[in-house]
């Protein structure tokens, strides 16, 4: 029996299991844009599944976490609990990473959006064209397929 058949049995037990619940008894929890293949926990996939753990934490300029984000208060939060160090402004993760083709782009990588030279918000790759991010005053931390052609892919390595 995988983890997985177990899990509906422990929610008809318990009415709902949080997702601590399931992890205690050996189940497993699948949240999109998260590897769930342990070989594959490199430092990026490590940030993904940090982001992507704060879904709904409230949006407020300038906080790095661990309750409320900003966009790359976001990235800096999730890097640092994968032992990346990343600067705190968007512009300046885009000077510091690796610059990549959209070709090239895997989940864990930053996505930058931009408009002409000035890049402006920052996600995390989730895959499949989408990103963790904190988007604006009044959201939350949310997966969001991205909205435009404007964007640059960085690497931290």
């Amino acid at each position: 029996m995988t983890a997985l058949n177990r899990v509906p049995s422990l929610m008809v037990r318990a009415g709902t299991a949080s997702a601590f619940a399931i992890a205690a008894v050996g189940g497993s929890v699948v949240i999109p844009g998260v590897a769930a293949d342990a070989a594959a926990a490199t430092p990026a996939t490590k940030a993904l599944q940090v982001a992507a753990s704060k879904k709904g934490a409230p949006y407020r300029y300038g906080a790095t976490g661990p309750g409320r984000f900003d966009c790359s208060g976001l990235t800096l939060y999730s890097y640092k609990k994968a032992g990346k160090k990343l600067p705190r402004t968007a512009a300046q993760q885009y000077n510091k990473s690796h610059h990549i083709s959209a070709k090239s782009r895997k989940a864990g990588d930053l996505v930058f959006f931009h408009s002409g030279s000035s890049v402006y918000h920052v996600g995390i790759y989730a895959g499949k064209g989408k990103i963790w991010h904190a988007p604006k005053t009044g959201d939350v931390v949310r997966l969001q397929k991205i909205w435009t052609k404007s964007v640059w892919y960085g690497r931290v390595s």
